[in-house]
């Protein structure tokens, strides 16, 4: 829970500054295959990602991999 919420804070600071300087790029949460088939099917996470419009890269660390960009 501590990683999701450093992780969402930085987000979105990052998403505030970058709408000053690139209004048109879009930025992506990018978020590990397991945790996202475990931790983010959970209700809060899935409210955060309602809540704050997050678009989600999933991403496979040991295949070094992209399994999915989430809009």
């Amino acid at each position: 829970m501590f990683d999701f919420h450093l992780a969402l804070g930085q987000f979105l600071n990052y998403r505030l500054a970058l709408r000053n300087l690139e209004p048109d790029r879009s930025l992506y949460l990018a978020v590990p295959i397991a945790a996202y088939n475990s931790f983010f099917s959970r209700a809060l996470p899935q409210a955060a990602i309602a809540e704050y419009d997050l678009k989600l890269l999933v991403y496979d660390p040991t295949n070094e991999v992209i399994m999915g960009w989430i809009d």
